[in-house]
């Protein structure tokens, strides 16, 4: 075992320079390329097993780390979508107050606004990181059944975010988000589209 841990510390000098390297470029980030190193090297160690010498090992690393850091700049699209308060538990920059808590606060506040088939798809997809397919099945329901809860979560959402910029604009964010729904002719907040 002592053999296997040497020779996987082995590989990880080898590489990490050239897989950060790549990295970096990649994502455009020196941080974000440490992080996703980091995660790469831990892909190819629970991957060795499957490594099958179709092409040089130099070459299956560096599309383990190209995937990982295609799911980081999937994610950090994911991150970019969400409201700003939203992105902050998710992973992002924290609101212009900069303080986390508070914007703990208001995410906990806007998905409580939600009802719980909006909110599972939302975290499900937007903070967990599935794809539609995954979400699909952990629900139990058709992938568009998905799409169109999580289009109805983030319009109600933007409203309630647009409500709180607002402040006490006189209607609640769950009655302006219904509004633009049926504005748009999706029908009532709680309808499958």
């Amino acid at each position: 075992m002592a053999g296997d841990l040497a020779a996987f510390e082995q590989v990880v000098r080898q590489h990490q320079q050239s897989v950060w390297r790549f990295l970096r470029r990649f994502l455009g980030d020196a941080v974000a390329a440490e992080d996703v190193t980091q995660e790469t090297f831990l892909r190819v160690h629970r991957r060795l097993p499957s490594y099958r010498f179709r092409s040089s090992f130099t070459a299956w690393v560096f599309q383990i780390a190209r995937n990982a850091g295609i799911d980081e700049l999937r994610a950090r699209a994911r991150r970019d979508r969400l409201p700003p308060a939203l992105a902050t538990a998710s992973g992002g920059t924290p609101t212009t107050t900069g303080r986390t808590g508070e914007a703990r606060v208001e995410i906990d506040a806007a998905l409580a606004t939600l009802p719980v088939d909006l909110r599972e798809a939302l975290l499900l997809v937007e903070v967990l990181g599935l794809r539609y397919t995954e979400a699909a099945s952990v629900l139990s329901v058709p992938v568009g059944t998905v799409k169109s809860r999580m289009f109805r979560a983030r319009l109600r959402l933007a409203a309630w975010a647009r409500a709180g910029e607002n402040e006490g604009g006189g209607e609640d964010a769950g009655e302006a988000a219904a509004r633009t729904g049926r504005a748009r002719g999706r029908g009532e907040a709680g309808d499958e589209v």
